[in-house]
């Protein structure tokens, strides 16, 4: 019984790093100018099975990485905006970053009702292990 806890937990924690991966995502669907000088970056949380927190080989899930989209940014035609490129092919045009928020909530959905199977499990089992006690008692 301890063993599906465990698991559901694992799923718990996984699911909440990769809404919160989401949620920086959406946060800088927008962000042109990063500390570097380009576009933010989407961001994409890696899931690995295991549970490293509970030992080697245990049952489970985890967020192995997280790691950064590598796909093109999308270019909008703005030459009065601050980070445009000034010269060049581009000139004119503003990086945008490579998020899209339609996919992004999509993903928090999805993240959402996985959080959700797992708390539906470990309801379950506790259940279970209290039927198991009335049982014996």
């Amino acid at each position: 019984m301890f063993t599906a806890l465990d698991i559901s937990t694992s799923g718990l924690v996984a699911q909440r790093t990769n809404l919160d991966v989401i949620a920086g995502n959406l946060t800088n669907a927008f962000t042109t100018g990063g500390a570097d000088g380009t576009a933010f970056r989407r961001r994409i949380a890696l899931f690995a099975e295991g549970n490293p927190a509970a030992g080697k080989h245990a049952p489970g899930v985890h967020v192995s990485s997280v790691v950064r989209d590598a796909s093109a940014f999308r270019k909008e035609y703005n030459p009065s905006h601050p980070h445009a490129v000034a010269t060049g092919k581009d000139a004119g045009y503003v990086f945008m970053p490579n998020v899209d928020p339609s996919e992004e909530m999509v993903n928090a959905m999805m993240a959402a009702r996985a959080y959700e199977a797992n708390v539906s499990v470990m309801e379950v089992s506790k259940s279970m292990a209290a039927a198991s006690l009335r049982l014996l008692a």
